[in-house]
């Protein structure tokens, strides 16, 4: 702590983890490492077979690739920290460390929302619009999505960060999470905060609602499409291609909104850790296995690969 104009500021937090039972420590640190070298490994193997194989240079394998360096980077905001704090006895985080952890864990979760939907509008232009699709979808046109993706990330974080960093701590400064997330920093304020939730679920809307409407929007006019395709192997084919994104958005929408909508109660906060891990962490872990898994053009460049090295 340090005297401030109105007290005592605070110069630091103290994460209190997902858990205080230190007979558990050793055990969630093993799984969290090997869920982390995983996630690692997956993606960035991910993104090196798309830079490698020339049939996947289309702008699909693009924006996986993006989602790809995406994942690493909004997983290692958080999981390297996490890990430590199982082995240290001072978890204490400086605040302007804090301040950096949350502006980077925002900017990567916007810029997660953001290219799915980016990716449902693609699929949409490959399978309603084929005849334009390189047309729409050129290489110059998929780096400025990709841009813009990144420009109102970096938007929405400063927003965000800025409105719970600009209001005063002056008395308890444990935080009751495992990284420092608004939620819990918001009940360490020692002043109203009416202004600040209001900004934070403004523009938490703004992240969440328009990308979920663009995703519904474009998966809507695919489904008129396919329906409307005399062949049941072109239909099985357009919808092969949606699969694995649709899952992947599932996933990651689907533990969001039952994070923000479910009703509170008084051990909420420690349910809210248990499910932001979820798509903190493990998600980005799933996403190179549900896009390899049950894509056939990912598999077949992995096989070439794998061939490749065995039998030059």
């Amino acid at each position: 702590m340090a005297a401030g104009g109105n007290g005592t500021a605070v110069t630091h937090f103290i994460l209190l983890g997902l858990t205080n039972r230190t007979d558990l420590q050793g055990l969630l640190f093993g799984s969290f490492l090997l869920i982390y070298t995983v996630t690692l490994m997956g993606n960035l193997g991910m993104m090196a077979l798309i830079h490698a194989d020339p049939h996947l240079h289309t702008p699909m394998y693009f924006f996986l690739s993006t989602l790809s360096f995406v994942d690493v980077c909004y997983s290692s905001v958080v999981t390297p920290r996490l890990l430590a704090d199982f082995l240290a006895i001072d978890k204490s985080i400086s605040y302007t460390g804090c301040m950096a952890q949350m502006a980077f864990f925002l900017l990567h979760g916007t810029a997660e929302c953001l290219l799915l939907a980016t990716m449902a509008y693609d699929r949409f232009v490959a399978i309603c619009r084929p005849l334009l699709y390189h047309t729409l979808m050129s290489r110059g046109m998929c780096i400025r999505l990709v841009t813009v993706a990144y420009t109102l990330s970096i938007a929405n974080s400063a927003v965000q960060t800025s409105n719970v960093f600009r209001l005063p701590f002056c008395g308890p400064n444990h935080i009751n999470d495992y990284f420092c997330d608004i939620p819990p920093l918001l009940q360490l304020v020692c002043s109203d905060t009416t202004t600040a939730k209001g900004i934070l679920y403004i523009f938490s809307a703004l992240a969440t609602m328009t990308t979920l409407t663009i995703i519904l929007v474009s998966y809507g006019y695919i489904l008129v499409t396919v329906g409307r395709m005399s062949s049941a192997k072109g239909r099985r084919k357009a919808l092969s291609t949606c699969a694995s994104h649709f899952m992947a958005i599932f996933l990651f929408y689907g533990t969001v909104f039952f994070m923000y909508i479910k009703p509170r109660a008084g051990d909420s906060m420690d349910e809210d850790k248990v499910i932001s891990v979820f798509y903190t962490i493990v998600i980005p872990m799933l996403n190179p296995l549900i896009y390899s898994l049950r894509n056939r053009e990912v598999k077949d460049s992995l096989r070439r690969k794998i061939c490749g090295k065995i039998f030059p």
